[in-house]
């Protein structure tokens, strides 16, 4: 065992010291040392650390390489650049996949619970708390992957899409300004179940393809009344969550709803969600609108300072997110459009951009990685699908 563990890097360790990122690839089932490793994964939520210290188990083996970065695992290495370039895309394809199975339960939990909420069953906090650690470890690991994959926006499923974006952004955001991982959870489960009082809004409003009367405008605010009830019903629930899901829709100049908090009535978190979820509803298609570029909608966010939203935490966001966020579409300086693919490390006007069609011959290309740190061309503008009447899905 001694020989295998030193060629893969794994570590034997008690179980009592096991953290959420770490990658299990075997279980000392006895003290003889007998393994097994059915159970091979990575840690996602802390129920995983106790279902094993209940079953008796003492040790596992832990893969160094596999565990995420802030467990402290890792051995620097000197591998030069070249041998990096090449486990990008591999190591890519298989964060992208796994993005994109989490999204999918993620909608699938949400939908559940909507149902279920509906038939004025209670909600359950712990399934929301184990995906937003699973969220809070895919944007910790490398948010590209999850970015690129919450991009892909259906009008038909915008209630699910935009309750995981949110928390996602929530994430994504709270992470840049440094908060803890406890608030991070918090703030995730409230992004999750920020909209959940629409369950209750009659549909013919809730998805009416035009502008709202304001008799139904004033019915559409219910479902923060809604939320209220549900919150109120909900066991388990932090104050951090219940704030996320009913500050949303306040503003600094107390014109907001439901309680028309006005200025430090509202905290930092609840001003976060504020920005993230109008954000987020300007970036996707709705159905009754197209579905607007994140540089369009930074505008917007501007435009509703400092009355509306929190000026100093708008500008934050929008250096978060980057003016051409990972998975927006752009046009290069040579006609091609792409979907920025990479931006890690890097700054905002030299992402990785992954190009498939040319403005200039109106048809699709050959798919192709550019490079901006490494080409002499540049992004000429953040475009939208629906401008370009083109359907970018298939590139994701």
């Amino acid at each position: 065992m001694s020989e295998s563990a030193e060629s893969v890097e794994l570590i034997k360790l008690p179980v009592s010291q096991l953290t959420l990122g770490m990658f299990v690839s075997a279980i000392d089932k006895n003290d003889k040392g007998q393994l097994a490793i059915a159970n091979a994964g990575q840690i996602k939520h802390k129920d995983a650390i106790l279902k094993l210290a209940k079953s008796g188990i003492k040790f596992v083996w832990v893969d160094a390489e596999r565990s995420a970065e802030h467990c402290g695992l890792k051995k620097k290495t000197t591998n030069d650049s070249q041998t990096d370039n090449r486990k990008v895309p591999v190591s890519r394809d298989k964060q992208q996949a796994q993005a994109k199975v989490m999204l999918t339960e993620a909608k699938d939990l949400i939908r559940k619970v909507l149902s279920e909420t509906f038939e004025g069953k209670a909600i359950e906090v712990a399934p929301f708390e184990a995906l937003a650690d699973t969220m809070i470890e895919s944007v910790m690991l490398d948010a590209d992957a999850l970015k690129c994959m919450s991009a892909l926006r259906s009008k038909d499923a915008y209630l699910l899409e935009h309750s995981v974006n949110v928390a996602f952004l929530l994430v994504t955001f709270g992470k840049y300004l440094q908060l803890d991982r406890d608030m991070l959870r918090q703030m995730a489960v409230g992004g999750i179940l920020h909209d959940i009082g629409k369950i209750k809004v009659d549909n013919k409003v809730l998805h009416k393809p035009g502008k709202l009367t304001p008799e139904e405008f004033e019915h559409m605010k219910l479902h923060q009344v809604y939320a209220l009830e549900i919150m109120n019903e909900t066991t388990g629930l932090s104050q951090i969550s219940k704030d996320i899901c009913l500050m949303h829709h306040e503003k600094l100049d107390g014109r907001g709803y439901p309680r028309g908090l006005k200025g430090d009535e509202i905290p930092r978190h609840g001003r976060m969600s504020c920005i993230v979820d109008i954000f987020d509803a300007l970036t996707a298609t709705r159905c009754y609108k197209e579905a607007m570029s994140p540089a369009a909608a930074f505008k917007i966010l501007l435009s509703l300072t400092p009355f509306h939203l929190d000026q100093e935490l708008v500008y934050e966001f929008i250096r978060c997110i980057g003016v051409y966020p990972v998975g927006s579409l752009v046009e290069l300086s040579d006609g091609r459009v792409g979907i920025v693919w990479a931006s890690k490390d890097r700054d905002a006007l030299h992402p990785i951009v992954k190009c498939f069609y040319s403005l200039k011959v109106k048809r699709y290309t050959d798919v192709a990685m550019v490079d901006l740190l490494k080409s002499e061309l540049y992004i000429e503008r953040g475009v939208s699908p629906s401008s370009l009447d083109i359907d970018p899905t298939p590139f994701y």
